[in-house]
């Protein structure tokens, strides 16, 4: 797990802003891809990747905060 991604979901906390969200999906992408700047060619997937994996948390995110409201 990449050390510099912060922890999203922290419980009697604001939920996480979409900027937030937005960091830790460039974070792991760099992570993943080993690369901090993408060559050009690569640039479109690259950005397509963190939308998709922000969409993603954002949902999951959400998902937890309606269980975890209606379990207590």
């Amino acid at each position: 797990m990449c050390r510099s991604i912060k922890v999203l979901r922290k419980t009697g906390q604001p939920p996480a802003t979409s900027a937030e969200v937005a960091a830790a999906a460039r974070q792991f992408i760099r992570k993943v891809t080993g690369s901090r700047n993408p060559a050009r060619v690569h640039t479109t997937a690259y950005e397509a990747a963190i939308a998709d994996i922000s969409a993603i948390t954002e949902r999951l995110l959400a998902q937890m905060e309606i269980k975890a409201k209606a379990s207590a």
